[in-house]
Order: C-alpha cells, then sequence, then structure tokens
C-alpha cells in the first residue's frame, strides 16, 4: 500500500509548533549541578492522537541531537516481567558500551512509549533502572494514553487533543482528494463530508484508512454505497457502546465488521499492532478484504495503514472472515468473552 504524499502545510497540522516548541525547552534546559533526579516529561493523549510523531519530530531537531550523546527509544507494550527484564537488560548493555568507549559524560535521551497501562511498581522498576544507568543531565519522555503518567513527571505534562472538525475536515479531504481541486467534484465532497459525520470520530489511523479507500474507488457510486454502509455499521456501534470501530482492537477485543464485497460476510478483527518501519508487513490490504475479491483462509494478517511520515510506522490486523449466518449461533457466545458486533 503507499502512503498518500503529504503537503507541507498538512504535515504543520500533525505536529503542533507550540507543542513541539514545549518540548525542545524541556530537553534543553540546564538542570542545576544540585539535581539529582531525572527530569521526566509526560506526554498523554488519546491513541493516534501524533504523540509518537512529535515526539520522532523533536528527537530529529539538531539543538537535541547535539545536547545529547545518545537517544533510546523503548516501546513496552505490557508490563510482564519478561518485558520489564528485557527493559533492563538493554540500559545495562547500553551502559557497558559508554563505558568500553569511555562516553560516561554523555546525556541520555531515553524515551518510553507505553501501550498498557501503568502502575506504581512497575514505573519505580522503570525510574529507577533509568536512574542507574543514565549520567547526570539525562532526560525522560514517557508517552501514554492513560493520564495516571501524568504523576510521575517532574514538569507539567503535555496533552495532545485530537484536531478540531474543521482542521480535521481539511487533513481528510487533503488525503482523499490529494492535488485535485475538490471543488471540482462537488457531488464526492458532500459524500466525504457525510462519511466524515457518519463516523463522527477524528482518529488520524482511521482517516487514513477511510481515505485510502475512497482515493483507490474514486467513483460516484462506490462513494454512496461505501457512505451507506459505514452509516449502517457505524451507528450500530457507536450508539450503544460510544466508541469507534478503530480503537476496539486497540483493547484487545474482537470485532465483527461487515464486508462490503459480501454482504452475507464478515471480518472479525482481533488486535491492532503497531509495527517500526524497518519489521515486514503484510501484504494483503485491508480494503482489499473490505470490498475486494481477495478472500484468505483461516487467521491472517493484513496491513491497514502504513504511515507517509516518521516515525514511519505501519499499522496491521489480525483478521478471520465469517458467515454472518451463523452469527446469531455465535452471538452469546461472543458477547459474554467481551467481543463486540458490527
Amino acid at each position: 500500500m503507499c502512503s498518500t504524499p503529504l503537503d507541507p502545510k498538512l504535515t504543520a497540522r500533525r505536529i503542533p509548533k507550540m507543542e513541539a516548541h514545549l518540548v525542545i525547552n524541556f530537553l534543553l534546559h540546564e538542570q542545576s549541578h544540585s539535581a539529582e533526579e531525572l527530569e521526566i516529561l509526560p506526554i498523554v493523549g488519546p491513541s493516534y492522537v501524533g504523540k509518537s510523531t512529535l515526539v520522532t519530530h523533536v528527537c530529529k531537531d539538531e539543538r537535541v541531537r547535539a545536547h545529547f550523546s545518545e537517544i533510546l527509544f523503548f516501546h513496552i507494550q505490557s508490563f510482564e516481567d519478561d518485558e520489564l527484564a528485557t527493559f533492563r537488560d538493554e540500559c545495562e548493555l547500553k551502559h557497558q558500551n559508554r563505558v568500553s568507549e569511555s562516553n560516561m559524560g554523555g546525556r541520555l535521551l531515553v524515551i518510553i512509549e507505553l501501550i498498557g497501562d501503568l502502575n506504581e511498581e512497575a514505573w519505580n522498576m522503570l525510574y529507577s533502572t533509568s536512574k542507574r544507568y543514565a549520567p547526570r543531565g539525562s532526560k525522560i519522555i514517557v508517552t501514554s494514553r492513560f493520564d495516571n503518567i501524568v504523576k510521575f513527571g517532574t514538569t507539567q505534562a503535555l496533552t495532545l487533543k485530537f484536531l478540531s472538525h474543521e482542521a480535521y475536515w481539511y487533513f481528510f479531504k487533503t488525503l482523499t482528494f490529494g492535488s485535485m481541486d475538490p471543488e471540482m467534484h462537488p457531488r464526492l465532497m458532500h459524500l466525504a463530508m457525510e462519511i466524515i459525520k457518519t463516523t463522527g470520530q477524528r482518529c488520524y489511523l482511521g482517516a487514513n484508512i477511510v481515505a485510502l479507500l475512497l482515493k483507490d474507488n474514486f467513483d460516484i457510486h462506490f462513494w454512496s454505497e461505501g457512505l451507506a454502509f459505514l452509516r449502517r455499521y457505524y451507528q450500530k456501534l457507536v450508539s450503544p457502546y460510544g466508541e469507534h470501530p478503530f480503537d476496539i482492537p486497540n483493547q484487545n477485543r474482537p470485532l465483527l465488521f461487515g464486508r462490503m464485497a459480501a454482504s452475507f460476510e464478515g471480518i472479525v478483527v482481533y488486535n491492532l499492532r503497531e509495527h517500526p518501519s524497518k519489521e515486514e508487513v503484510p501484504k494483503i490490504k485491508f480494503q482489499n478484504v473490505l470490498c475486494g475479491s481477495v478472500k484468505p483462509r483461516g487467521k491472517f494478517e493484513i496491513l491497514a495503514w502504513r504511515s507517509g511520515i516518521p516515525p514511519y510506522y505501519s499499522y496491521t490486523y489480525t483478521c478471520e472472515i465469517e458467515g454472518l449466518k451463523s452469527r446469531a449461533v455465535k452471538r452469546k457466545r461472543s458477547m459474554e468473552n467481551g467481543a463486540t458486533h458490527l
């Protein structure tokens, strides 16, 4: 799946200058010589609001790269003993490398991306490990969608929010129409606006998935069918549950999503995974399964979207195609297991 090129104005909207300025000021601020504690900046916000993009953008700033001898990234999915042990081992390995290179005085910037919730015991382990191996003047940025990390900061937390409806429409419109003038396609633009109203969400991931689907099928008939499809399924979910389909797999809850290509089939989405740019990802695309002729057997991985700007993450779903005729039989059992049917 080729990502849509973003124009400079659009990219700027995804990396707010004020937030970037605040983070850079925190990183470049010199501690007093008597300070013993590591300075910590929490960055909180909902999933896909742009936390990782902001941090990556800041870390590419020449002033930040000159201020720190090394920048360490840790992506922590859960707080099982083996994952915390891996964090400890990697910190110790980096420490040993600095000793052998006689670079003990160099400041470290430690970036910790938290996926799961964080309790105080797990945080104390993360912090004590970082402090043990980080020289004076090192700093920590920790990102999470959970507000409880705010209390672990040594400075005021930075909270990221989704774009306003107006800015989000601009974002979605630019993704969907690209270099074309939307005013030249008034019926398509009206449908695009209705799709935004129907989904009622301002998630970057959702916008990219839907925009790619529309861009690959630039046809008034397909867009009309797509709008009807989204209205039918989003309203079933958003109305009773107050949440959006793109959020549910990230909460380790399965979702049964209808399939446009075959009304008698659905796609069971089990979980969402985030992959660094260097990792291999599936070749099957989400839109091909949703509305195309591709019908894999058993459980399979699909590529939902690949980001076109740093940190260039790819997002994949684990899926399975299920006949909707069997839904009534399985519904009670699925609901008992926490599944959400769409």
